[in-house]
């Protein structure tokens, strides 16, 4: 039986914000904005502006996907990296696969707890830990990998921030309209009170918004559906965005903390091919049970997020579907990890042990 940690090791250090609010702004202005972008000067700094935040292969020639519309899959990254503007350490606690479907004209967004049991793919030996973890140790390409693996389908493409760019992001587009689900005050990010009912957030509030954790009954969960809504905002606000003219301007602002592998001339096809995915935008989430885990990287247990055979295969199925491919029976380290731990009960309302073995 493996000891839970004392309440000092327990309780959870208040974490900075930084999440994909900030990155569905490029997204959607450039996928869905002012029609007339790439017909002006703004085309030539929006150029300059794309290829600072560019950290893909050398070849940036467009992708034949983009230009023939298939189904794409994107991972959102929002970094810990604290106020530095980093974006080369520190783990990715807010992790969303965004799938874009222009046929059916829909995106699909799934959030993916960060404390989620998951082997790290690409590590020079078997890894099993956090996933937000896999972007600490390996960058961004590594955490695509590992959430390739998790949920058995191709991420095309990654965006990465930090949390230095959320403000002006969102009052770049005149702030966000939201619907507070309960009055709460977020202690651990400044004491901002949201009232229930629908309220108008700039900046500074959005991110708080977002952020918030410890008062919500759902925990992690409600802070990723709290995440959600507020994309969803900035994706409605930035359809009737009549301030394209500055879209360089704000994209120069945020190119020190941000990072994607989309190319300009990949960013140009989006734009042609793909704004029809966003009228209409569903959520989801994949969800774990609670899990006390002893790592060799601690010398005290940790706790995880273990997902069940059933769930993972949910998600997989969903993802796979979004992006018109057969569904297949997900078979992983996670799988295989859950089968060595038949005594644990998934769907069980306390915390477990759980035990992780080496597969190799």
């Amino acid at each position: 039986m493996v000891e839970k940690p004392s309440r000092k090791y327990s309780e959870k250090r208040p974490r900075k914000g930084h999440y994909v609010l900030k990155v569905l702004l490029l997204i959607v202005v450039v996928l869905l904005g002012g029609t007339s972008l790439f017909a002006s000067k703004t085309y030539l700094d929006t150029r300059h502006a794309i290829n600072k935040t560019y950290h893909g292969k050398p070849n940036r020639k467009a992708d034949k996907r983009i230009k023939e519309r298939d189904n794409l899959s994107i991972l959102i990254l929002g970094i810990d990296t604290g106020e530095e503007g980093r974006i080369d350490r520190g783990n990715s606690d807010t992790m969303i696969v965004a799938t874009l479907n222009p046929n059916k004209k829909k995106m699909q967004m799934v959030s993916i707890p960060r404390d989620t049991a998951a082997q790290i793919m690409g590590a020079n030996e078997f890894k099993m830990t956090k996933i937000n973890s896999a972007y600490n140790l390996g960058g961004s390409e590594m955490a695509k990998d590992s959430v390739a693996s998790l949920l058995n389908i191709p991420v095309n493409y990654y965006l990465t921030l930090d949390m230095k760019g959320l403000e002006k992001v969102v009052d770049a587009v005149g702030g966000v309209d939201v619907d507070v689900p309960f009055t709460f005050t977020s202690e651990a990010t400044g004491g901002q009170t949201f009232y229930e009912g629908k309220r108008h957030l700039d900046g500074n509030m959005a991110l708080a918004y977002a952020r918030m954790r410890h008062e919500d009954p759902e925990g992690d969960y409600g802070r990723q559906k709290r995440q959600q809504q507020v994309i969803k905002a900035i994706l409605s606000k930035a359809m009737s965005f009549t301030g394209v003219q500055h879209l360089s301007d704000l994209l120069n602002s945020l190119s020190e903390s941000m990072a994607t592998d989309i190319s300009f001339d990949n960013m140009v096809g989006l734009f042609n091919n793909y704004r029809s995915a966003a009228d209409k935008i569903s959520s989801d989430s994949l969800k774990g049970q609670t899990a006390w885990i002893q790592t060799p990287d601690y010398d005290f247990p940790l706790s995880f997020q273990v997902v069940s055979d059933e769930e993972l295969q949910r998600i997989s199925d969903l993802l796979r579907d979004e992006l018109g491919l057969e569904k297949e029976t997900i078979s992983n380290a996670e799988t295989k990890e859950n089968a060595l731990n038949p005594e644990f009960k998934f769907g069980v309302d306390y915390d477990q042990n759980y035990v992780i073995q080496d597969l190799n």
